[in-house]
C-alpha cells in the first residue's frame, strides 16, 4: 500500500507492506553515498539490507534508548558525514525507532543545510507516529526535543514484519500512540482496541493511524493549528519523562499516563480498561510540583499558559488554553 503525503513544502510517499524492507534498493534512491543510522537494539540485518543496496554505505550503530538522543550523538553523525566525504547529493537513512529517526533526520536537516533523508521505522511507535510528519530533534539539558527542525523524509518504508522481533512491552508502547490518535480523531479505531485483540490487527491499526496523521500533517505541517492534536497526552507525558530522567518509562507509556489527565471522566472510564488490556501503566502518582516545573520548559508554553488538547468524548477534541494554576488543579483532581 502506498500513502501520499502532500504538504506546502513538498510531498513524500509512505510505502506500507510486509516485506518492503527487502525491496529497499528498489524503493529508495541508494545509488550514492548513504549513511545508515541504527541502534544496537535493532537486528543488524535490517540495516545491512539497506547498506547492501547502496553504492557506498557507512553504518553508524548508536546505543539503544532515549538517553542517546543528545547533542553528542548528533555531533557523531555530523563528524561521520564530514569524515566520509558526504556531499549535498548523498543521503541519510534511519533504520530503527523514534530516537534513531529523530537523530538521523536532524543530522540530514542540518548537514550542508539539508540533504536527503529516508526513514525505515522498525518499532510500532515510530511506524504509527514519529516516522512521518517531518519533525526531527534532539533532547537538551534534560528536556525532550527542545532542539530540532522540520525536515520531511523523501520516502518512508514501513514493514510490519520488522515488528516480529519486538518484545511485548515495545508493542504496547507503540499502541499507546495509536490509542492517542483514535481518542482525538476516530471512535471506530478506538472501538477496535475495546473489542478486539490489537496485536491480531496490527496492519489495520498502523494503516488507520497513518491516515489520521497524514490528514493532520497535510492540513498543518508546522503545528500552527490542527497538528497540535497529535500532542494529546504529551504535555504531561514529557513532564513525566523529564522528572523520571527518561529511564523508567518508554515514551508511549508516558503518553498513556498523560492522556488520563487530559480527558473527560467518561472518556477516562473507557480509556483505563484499554490501557490495562495493553499492559500500559495507569499510574498518576507523581509529584505535582515536579511535573509543573518540567511543563514550564515545554516549548508550547506562552507566558504563564499552555494550550493543551482535551478530549471531551471519544473521537473528538478541544484545544484549551490553561494557566499553570489551572493545570495544577486538573492534575490534582485526577490524582
Amino acid at each position: 500500500m502506498r500513502i501520499s503525503v502532500k504538504t506546502a513544502t513538498g510531498g513524500y510517499e509512505i510505502v506500507l507492506g510486509r516485506g518492503c524492507l527487502a525491496r529497499a534498493g528498489e524503493l529508495l534512491n541508494l545509488r550514492r553515498r548513504v549513511l545508515v543510522v541504527t541502534d544496537d537494539g535493532v537486528p543488524a540485518e535490517y540495516a545491512k539490507v539497506v547498506a547492501d543496496a547502496a553504492s557506498e554505505a557507512t553504518v553508524v550503530t548508536l546505543p539503544q534508548g532515549e538517553a542517546t538522543k543528545n547533542i553528542d550523538s548528533y555531533q557523531k553523525l555530523l563528524k561521520t558525514l564530514v569524515e566520509e566525504g558526504f556531499t549535498r547529493t548523498d543521503c541519510v537513512v534511519a533504520v530503527g525507532g523514534g530516537v534513531v529517526g529523530d537523530l538521523a533526520g536532524f543530522a540530514a536537516a542540518t548537514f550542508m543545510r539539508g540533504i536527503d533523508f529516508y526513514n525505515v521505522p522498525t518499532t510500532l511507535l515510530s511506524q504509527v507516529d514519529s516516522s512521518i510528519g517531518g519533525k526531527t530533534a534532539v533532547d537538551f539539558e534534560g528536556y525532550k526535543n527542545i532542539v530540532g527542525a522540520f525536515w520531511p523524509p523523501k520516502r518512508v518504508l514501513i514493514d510490519p514484519d520488522t515488528l516480529k522481533t519486538l518484545p511485548k512491552r515495545q508493542l504496547s508502547n507503540g499502541l499507546a500512540e495509536a490509542v492517542k490518535m483514535s481518542l482525538t480523531s476516530s471512535a471506530e479505531l478506538f472501538e477496535i482496541f475495546e473489542t478486539n485483540d490489537p496485536e491480531e490487527l496490527l496492519d489495520t491499526i498502523i494503516e488507520r493511524s497513518l491516515l489520521i496523521k497524514k490528514q493532520v500533517v497535510e492540513e498543518d505541517e508546522k503545528e500552527s493549528g490542527l497538528r497540535k492534536i497529535l500532542n494529546f497526552g504529551h504535555t504531561v507525558a514529557h513532564a513525566i519523562e523529564t522528572e523520571n530522567e527518561m529511564q523508567n518509562y518508554y515514551h508511549g507509556e508516558c503518553v498513556a499516563m498523560g492522556m488520563l489527565y487530559m480527558c473527560a471522566p467518561a472518556v477516562r472510564e473507557r480509556l483505563l480498561p484499554v490501557l490495562e488490556k495493553l499492559s500500559l501503566p495507569t499510574l498518576t502518582d507523581f509529584d505535582t510540583e515536579g511535573l509543573l516545573r518540567a511543563i514550564r520548559h515545554d516549548k508550547k508554553m506562552a507566558g504563564d499558559s499552555i494550550t493543551v488538547v482535551w478530549v471531551p468524548s471519544v473521537g473528538n477534541y478541544e484545544l484549551k488554553k490553561m494557566t499553570l494554576a489551572e493545570l495544577e488543579n486538573v492534575i490534582s483532581e485526577v490524582k
